[in-house]
């Protein structure tokens, strides 16, 4: 059931390339974006995972079924990283987020559903 609860989380931040049609601004421009924001993993189901990323190279999120996730991210090329420390996971995933709220992301994940990425303003208090 752990690894289950790994891989959900995995599939959530390791979506496939995003469709070209999405226009993400990707790079440091793009990622300062994220600062203070949040970013939506929805599924078709309509549960949604979070994350926020933080300046110092830390993020933390919450699951689709609200469990803590923490770990650090990093830039490779257009994509920011993510590496799930907690619950520890031994890969990281890449991805291109979107940086823009009034644009978002259609991804997969990695079975294959199909996702949708989106920047939403502000963080949970």
């Amino acid at each position: 059931m752990t690894m289950k609860i790994f891989l959900i989380a995995a599939a959530a931040l390791a979506c496939i390339a995003a469709t070209p049609a999405a226009h993400a601004e990707a790079g440091p421009a793009g990622i300062a974006a994220t600062f203070g924001n949040t970013v939506t993993s929805t599924y078709p189901d309509g549960r949604s995972q979070k994350i926020w990323l933080k300046s110092d190279g830390t993020w933390t999120g919450r699951s689709r079924r609200g469990s803590p996730l923490a770990g650090k991210w990093s830039m490779r090329g257009e994509k920011v990283c993510l590496r799930q420390t907690s619950p520890a996971m031994p890969f990281s995933f890449c991805q291109v987020l979107p940086a823009d709220p009034e644009v978002g992301l259609t991804s997969k994940d990695l079975v294959g559903t199909p996702i949708r990425l989106k920047l939403v303003k502000g963080m949970p208090k």
